[in-house]
């Protein structure tokens, strides 16, 4: 390779390991052939081995949809269904509405940056403890690094159980995946939030990190892989409000504003 220019190396045809399209001929995904060997493949089956190169259980696709469904919510309020919403009442196309929405879907504090944020914490706590740290200090090191863990507190409903956790648990045990080491790590953790000064319960990103996590998935690939998991909630939030009036979802008249700044000045030329 060229130290002075790294670049040079990569010169010329591209060369890829995960694919290529043959058009008139046949396309390759990870090495097989998508209309023969991939062709009845489940979707989801299919983007998780683009994402890890391994083919899952009929068992871990179940659970792992059954991730996406339980936090599809089509509440126009909610912060990236409102952009979808805000987009539908601006005549805007759907496409572009649901690319903005999964957008903000990435927020550092409640989105898709969590999931990468607490699987990397869960694993790391794993390690820690594995190599014979006291898991209540490994918690309390990580507090006081960050002020929070990703995965745990819930300022909408803060002394109420994530209403996700019941019905997701009940799937992972039918299909015998409940019980990882991730999960009684994510339960033990809580578990000494709710002890402490914290009082901070396991939220839906907590758990579903960690039976990704027990899965097989790495941080990373829980971050992609949970890329799609509030678009169901998204086109119903759009299509409603391309069907109101133009402009009228959430209108919001200046009256109704509390305004305590300056006083309404004139402007002078």
């Amino acid at each position: 390779m060229n130290s002075e220019n790294p670049l040079a190396s990569w010169e010329g045809p591209l060369r890829s390991e995960v694919g290529g399209c043959f058009p008139g001929e046949r396309a390759v995904f990870r090495g097989l052939d998508l209309h023969t060997s991939l062709h009845d493949a489940d979707w989801l089956d299919l983007y998780l081995f683009g994402i890890t190169g391994r083919r899952h259980t009929a068992a871990q696709l179940k659970v792992l949809h059954a991730i996406w469904v339980m936090t599809s919510y089509p509440d126009a309020r909610l912060w990236n269904n409102r952009v979808a919403a805000l987009a539908g009442s601006a005549r805007s196309t759907g496409t572009l509405a649901l690319a903005a929405a999964l957008a903000t879907s990435e927020a550092a504090i409640y989105g898709r940056q969590i999931d990468l944020a607490i699987a990397d914490f869960l694993e790391r706590a794993h390690h820690q403890v594995e190599a014979g740290a006291e898991l209540e200090k490994v918690v309390r090191d990580e507090l006081q690094r960050n002020r929070s863990i990703g995965g745990y507190g819930r300022p909408v409903a803060r002394n109420a159980a994530d209403e996700r956790i019941a019905p997701i648990l009940d799937i992972a045990s039918r299909h015998g995946l409940a019980d990882g080491k991730y999960v009684r790590l994510a339960f033990a953790i809580e578990k000494i939030l709710l002890n402490g000064r914290w009082r901070m319960r396991m939220n839906y990103a907590a758990l579903a990190a960690a039976l990704a996590l027990d899965i097989g998935l790495s941080p990373q690939e829980c971050y992609l892989y949970g890329f799609p998991t509030f678009l169901a909630g998204m086109p119903p939030c759009y299509n409603e409000a391309v069907q109101r009036p133009q402009q009228a979802t959430l209108p919001l008249r200046c009256s109704t504003i509390r305004y305590e700044g300056p006083k309404q000045r004139l402007w002078k030329e």
